[in-house]
């Protein structure tokens, strides 16, 4: 069962624009109560090794917790809810002080107290 900051590696198929696409890693940010439901749909952020350095990103240094090979930013401002039968596998987790450094942006994205 994933858990909420899980690094995730989804199969999301052919991209258009500047959306993530083919075999992506992403952020799990579903809150763990809704995950313990065993839902059908899960949100997402990807997860690009492209560091830009927006207000929108946040950038993930790779160590062994969290399976990254490469530093790394969670793209906050292409939040997105996938099916679960996306999810193709789980690296590792980003740990709780980062996961809320993601939600805390996503709140300031979306203007949420």
């Amino acid at each position: 069962m994933p858990t909420s900051g899980d690094v995730v590696d989804l199969e999301l198929g052919v991209p258009e624009g500047s959306e993530a696409g083919f075999r992506h890693p992403a952020v799990l940010v579903t809150a763990q109560r809704i995950l313990d439901a065993d839902p059908s749909v899960i949100h997402v952020v990807p997860v690009t090794s492209t560091i830009r350095r927006f207000h929108s990103e946040v950038v993930l240094e790779p160590d062994a917790s969290n399976g990254l090979a490469v530093v790394s930013a969670a793209q906050c401002q292409h939040i997105g809810a996938v099916s679960r039968q996306r999810l193709v596998g789980v690296r590792g987790n980003v740990g709780p002080a980062l996961l809320a450094q993601v939600r805390e942006t996503i709140a300031v994205l979306l203007d949420l107290p």
